[in-house]
């Protein structure tokens, strides 16, 4: 389902709860979200104001794909990069590292799985931004 977008800094704000096998719904709603909005490369499910750790990320294939509980491992590269947001006014510049390793869940077969993957470029500053969002650090 297409959800709104929250603008409320106390939401997100609020670091976020794990997620679960539970949260498929919350995935979906992320997705359909993400999907119906235009120049929009990643979204995080506090941006539709649902708190746990759950993003979706446009890959470069152009088709998105969904982190559970990121957390970044290793950067490389720190670099001041301007940033926008969704769900905040402005750019702000902010250090954002070049090539990074995240971990994460998958949802697969209703298990999550874990992942470890390496990104770098757009895509790298894209879920950068969201584990951000995921930790309840405002840009």
């Amino acid at each position: 389902m297409i959800r709104e977008l929250i603008h409320d800094d106390a939401i997100l704000s609020t670091p976020c709860e794990p997620a679960t096998a539970e949260d498929a719904p919350v995935i979906q709603d992320v997705l359909d979200t993400l999907a119906s909005l235009s120049d929009a490369g990643c979204l995080a499910a506090n941006q539709i104001g649902v708190t746990k750790a759950i993003c979706a990320v446009e890959g470069d294939d152009g088709k998105p794909f969904v982190m559970l509980n990121p957390k970044l491992v290793f950067g490389l590269g720190p670099q001041r990069v301007q940033e926008s947001c969704l769900t905040r006014e402005g750019v702000v510049n902010v250090k954002r590292h070049i090539k990074i390793k995240v971990d994460f869940d998958e949802l697969v077969d209703g298990e999550l799985r874990h992942r470890r993957r390496e990104y770098a470029g757009f895509t790298a500053q894209m879920i950068q931004h969201m584990i951000d969002h995921c930790n309840g650090k405002l840009v």
